[in-house]
């Protein structure tokens, strides 16, 4: 009858907020944040309620700089402790980088959004991790008439950018990435000063979505620790209710042949 039992079953928990340490470059002891944290375990045996103990923890035993390195391990603890056949954590929090403002080079902290996942299957056992951000920034209306006086305007974008890599990218060398090729990168405070030098930019320079996710995608074909990628941008212009997207991929998780 017990045997009967047996059958392939997903469990898990979402959302749990944690404190911790995330990898930073600018911050050699880590970076520290509240993190929602989700973990999903497919099993071939019953399930028992007090598991949910050892997913906690497991989570207290690698709290300090979440990075490549730890989410391998402690997705490895999972699989042994639960005998599960495959296991998908995501580590989802808020990251926040000083920035300088354009100008007055007046320091500001705009806020990122990060999220470290991983996952393993029993048939290889080599986890696979990916660290995605999302930033935000300007790129030129694509209704823009750049051959007009002041036929140039700006729209807020969203870079969605992920990386599968088996060594530490650190979130704010993908966000460097991105502001680098951006129109404008935001930031959280701007002078008056640093104002008008943004208005004067978007209505004189031109870099649409396309052209940006291009080159941000040049950029990551040519960093040799990343295995793949993939990078959307989402964009909300000002005369209509919907947005618009572009993205571009390299293989996340299927191996190039």
């Amino acid at each position: 009858m017990k045997d009967e039992k047996r059958f392939m079953q997903d469990v898990g928990m979402t959302d749990l907020p944690f404190p911790m340490k995330v990898l930073s470059r600018d911050h050699e002891d880590g970076q520290f944040t509240i993190a929602n944290i989700s973990i999903a375990a497919r099993i071939m045996h019953e399930f028992e309620a007090s598991w949910i103990d050892k997913f906690i923890q497991i989570v207290h035993q690698h709290r300090d700089k979440i990075g490549t390195e730890s989410l391998k391990s402690n997705i490895l603890d999972y699989m042994r402790e639960l005998n599960a056949t495959k296991v998908k954590v995501d580590f989802e929090y808020p990251f926040f980088v000083e920035k300088s403002t354009p100008v007055s080079k007046e320091k500001c902290q705009v806020r990122y959004t990060c999220m470290y996942s991983a996952r393993v299957s029993k048939s290889d056992l080599k986890p696979q991790v990916s660290l995605k951000i999302t930033a935000p920034c300007i790129t030129t209306y694509p209704g823009s008439a750049a051959g007009k006086p002041g036929g140039l305007f700006g729209q807020m974008s969203r870079v969605d950018l992920e990386v599968q890599s088996h060594k530490d990218i650190f979130p704010e060398d993908l966000i460097d990435i991105v502001d680098s090729h951006a129109l404008v990168p935001v930031y959280s405070f701007l002078t008056q000063e640093d104002q008008e030098f943004v208005i004067k930019k978007v209505h004189s320079e031109q870099k649409t979505s396309v052209v940006m996710v291009d080159e941000i995608k040049e950029d990551l074909a040519n960093i040799r620790d990343i295995e793949g990628y993939s990078v959307s941008c989402a964009n909300f212009g000002m005369l209509h209710s919907y947005s618009t997207f572009i993205g571009t991929a390299k293989s996340m998780w299927i191996p190039l042949s």
